[in-house]
């Protein structure tokens, strides 16, 4: 992706760590601070992803264009295939590598359009994406088999977790702060601010009216709450690691969320391969779970302990090395 941001990276540390706590904390409530936030934050980041894959702030232009969209395309595909085989591990997680890649691959067309018409197409998910929600229905119960096949594109753009008539919404607006330039920081001011306007009024308007905003509920309310606070998350993260007066000391400090936030491929599949194991133990229980805080403790502190000694004596992470190495593209020259 060219320049790291070490802001953004730790940002997508948070987002994997959110969901292990979603996922893994015996905390005995329906939902925490972590539960579909992290989901949000993680569909934010690809949109960012997406942006500085293709250039950031100076779009890449004639065949590093083409190179760039096929690129994005590649990743697409193998995060589909590779999101689709670790539902079949039986873990109770909404798996999101398989929507995750398709989001990249409906924003195709969007990757190198005015920043007007990519914020115009988020507005339009944001308000639009809800109600077509809304109208058709969830379908989130259905058992992983081949026959769920068919229901897949309905599952990916309407009716499943993470619905991307809904997370279009948050990709889109990673993408414009990604091409108005992560390096500026009068862009991660703006960031902050509209962020965090943004999710008062998502949430504030919610506790006003009594509409819905909690977690996966996908409504305006929450697309504007938990898309606001994802937007501002990763605004303020990216200005405390480059500001003059608190980079250094954010970037050690966040060194190792940072970490995990480069391999976040190689950290959420191995989360799931580990979640696969627990299941099959005793101290999983009967009938067996995931909820237990010493199975999180272990998870968090592995993750992050991989992450900083695999980036220190090997560089970027397994899975990161096999995709970029399956998704380079570049196009022969007359």
């Amino acid at each position: 992706m060219g320049v790291r941001f070490a802001g953004v990276d730790a940002a997508r540390g948070l987002a994997i760590l959110g969901m292990l706590w979603a996922h893994t904390a015996a905390d005995g409530t329906r939902q925490s601070l972590a539960d579909g936030r992290s989901a949000v934050l993680f569909a934010t980041l690809a949109g960012v992803s997406i942006g500085l894959i293709t250039g950031g702030d100076r779009p890449r232009e004639g065949r590093d264009r083409v190179a760039a969209l096929l690129s994005v395309a590649l990743r697409g595909v193998v995060l589909v295939a590779l999101g689709l085989l670790l539902w079949t591990l039986g873990t109770p997680i909404a798996v999101v590598l398989d929507t995750y890649g398709v989001l990249f691959l409906l924003l195709l067309p969007l990757v190198f359009a005015p920043l007007p018409v990519v914020a115009g197409i988020g507005a339009v998910a944001a308000l639009g994406g809800p109600l077509l929600v809304a109208a058709v229905g969830p379908d989130l119960d259905t058992p992983f088999t081949p026959q769920r096949l068919a229901h897949l594109p309905a599952e990916w753009t309407v009716t499943g977790y993470y619905p991307a008539v809904v997370y279009a919404a948050y990709c889109c607006a990673g993408l414009v702060a990604a091409r108005a330039g992560l390096g500026r920081r009068r862009v991660l001011v703006s960031m902050i601010c509209a962020g965090a306007a943004t999710s008062l009024l998502g949430y504030g308007g919610a506790a006003l009216t009594g509409l819905d905003a909690s977690a996966h509920s996908d409504t305006t309310a929450e697309v504007l709450g938990a898309g606001g606070l994802a937007v501002a998350v990763v605004g303020t993260l990216e200005l405390l690691c480059s500001a003059a007066a608190t980079g250094r000391i954010a970037r050690i400090v966040l060194a190792p969320l940072s970490a995990a936030g480069r391999m976040p491929l190689t950290i959420y599949t191995g989360q799931l391969l580990v979640l696969a194991v627990w299941l099959t133990t005793p101290a999983a229980g009967d009938p067996p779970w995931i909820e237990s805080w010493t199975l999180l403790a272990g998870l968090i502190a592995g993750s992050l302990l991989f992450a900083v000694v695999w980036q220190r004596f090997v560089g970027r992470g397994p899975m990161e090395g096999v995709l970029a190495r399956v998704s380079a593209v570049r196009l022969a020259r007359g």
